[in-house]
């Protein structure tokens, strides 16, 4: 599931909201089409427990039924976790309710020890700038900023953590983990932007590719914990659902 594009999750979600009889509204205009607002989707190659998109709708629904309907439609991998009733205050999208995003990158075939240096150097330059291939071409941009947390670890001291329950499948030994926490910036910092900037800090250079997993997205407190978008509440002027899902 980490390779399928977002493109193609669209597709997916929207057969879906067909198969499970989804009154789901449509735009106007000579091409309606299915109101679904995606929030920060992730980049083809990664996967994720923490997937948000908008749906509106022509009824109200329970969205636990809404939920069931929705995952047994889909295929297996694609799950919906959670659905709720939109209720913003003064308007608003989803995407307003998420400002950062928690990550898990695995680095196989290196240790925690060997990236620690990289991470330092990373955290105290005062900017670091990559370059990234874009539709508009090649963009020069900082990735220190948008960076709040990164640290790293081991993989057997977080297996032993808890209790033998891998992050994946992965068993190469050494395997180092990077906790990463990004803010939603402009353009994008994404998990290979960072792993880019640590190429250019320290020379960093993992002899197997990594594997990245999105944990959460939400709005970043003070104290620098995500609060789940679904669980802010206010006012709401129409039929909606927020719906959360995982691909991996």
């Amino acid at each position: 599931m980490r390779f399928t594009s977002h493109r193609d999750f669209a597709r997916a979600f929207e057969r879906a909201l067909l198969r499970a009889n989804v009154p789901i509204a449509y735009s106007q205009g000579f091409t309606p089409h299915p109101k679904v607002s995606y929030a920060s989707a992730a980049p083809t190659g990664v996967a994720s427990e923490a997937e948000y998109l908008e749906i509106g709708l022509r009824a109200v629904v329970d969205p636990e039924e809404l939920r069931r309907a929705l995952d047994a439609a889909l295929s297996p991998g694609l799950d919906v976790l959670a659905a709720v009733e939109s209720q913003l205050n003064g308007g608003g999208s989803l995407a307003d309710r998420i400002d950062a995003s928690s990550w898990r990158i695995e680095l196989p075939g290196i240790s925690g020890h060997d990236v620690a240096p990289a991470v330092r150097a990373f955290l105290d330059a005062p900017e670091v700038l990559v370059d990234r291939l874009t539709k508009q071409g090649r963009r020069t941009f900082d990735t220190r900023s948008a960076v709040v947390r990164l640290d790293a670890s081991d993989l057997e001291i977080l297996s032993d953590s808890t209790n033998g329950d891998l992050p994946s499948e992965v068993t190469d030994i050494p395997c180092a983990i990077l906790d990463l926490v990004v803010r939603q910036v402009t353009p994008t910092v994404r998990p290979d932007d960072v792993l880019s900037g640590l190429r250019v800090v320290a020379d960093l250079e993992p002899p197997v590719p990594p594997r990245a997993t999105r944990l959460a997205q939400g709005v970043l407190t003070e104290q620098g914990e995500l609060v789940d978008p679904l669980a802010l509440s206010g006012d709401v002027d129409r039929p909606a659902a927020f719906v959360g899902t995982s691909s991996q």
